[in-house]
């Protein structure tokens, strides 16, 4: 939050960002996604961070996401331990179900995104060492502004592993200026971009 900023501005301003960096996006086609999905994918296995994570957390992309599928599957194949975000529907909330399938298999969920079936193990999330954040837009800070509802700040509220790397994803045009942080935001380790691998820097306060 900046020192201008009013508690009561904050809900304002976040609308504002989201509409920017939805707008900016919007301008993406699906082949210009797919071609960015793919470069995020290269820098992604590159990175030390990535290779030494063992329990990862991803997300499979709704179609205004970039897509990491073939990063998860590839993590799959060296033997990593692999995750997807599964509702909860009694707690309204979502935990890390396994994938032991393949992606192709798995069952629609609660929203229309396929998910591990309620038969798969549950991976507890403080046992999770490197987590795939989508959102709607990030900040260079490591601020994240998601879709509003909350879901992926209460899961990462609930990480409680200091040691475990939380890397939000973005195309370049997603990437805004001051987002304001409120208590229960969850900032990034790091944000990764077709182009750039950001490692935050503090706010000015």
């Amino acid at each position: 939050m900046t020192h201008h900023e009013q508690p009561t501005d904050i809900p304002d301003r976040k609308r504002e960002l989201r509409q920017l960096a939805r707008s900016r996006a919007a301008s993406l086609t699906a082949a210009d996604r797919q071609r960015l999905s793919l470069r995020v994918v290269d820098h992604l296995l590159e990175r030390p961070e990535w290779q030494n994570a063992r329990r990862i957390l991803g997300y499979l992309a709704l179609k205004d996401e970039l897509d990491l599928s073939t990063a998860l599957e590839s993590a799959l194949r060296a033997g990593k331990t692999v995750a997807l975000p599964r509702y909860v529907r009694d707690q309204g909330n979502y935990c890390a179900a396994l994938v032991t399938e393949s992606f192709a298999a798995l069952p629609l969920g609660a929203f229309g995104i396929p998910e591990p079936g309620a038969g798969a193990p549950v991976l507890p999330l403080n046992q999770l060492d490197f987590i795939l954040v989508p959102g709607v837009a990030f900040d260079a800070s490591g601020g994240r502004l998601g879709r509003g509802k909350g879901f992926y700040d209460r899961l990462l509220a609930n990480v409680n592993n200091a040691t475990c790397i939380k890397c939000g994803i973005a195309a370049d045009e997603q990437i805004v200026t001051g987002i304001p942080a409120e208590a229960h935001d969850v900032p990034m380790n790091f944000i990764l971009t077709p182009t750039r691998w950001l490692v935050p820097r503090p706010g000015p306060d």
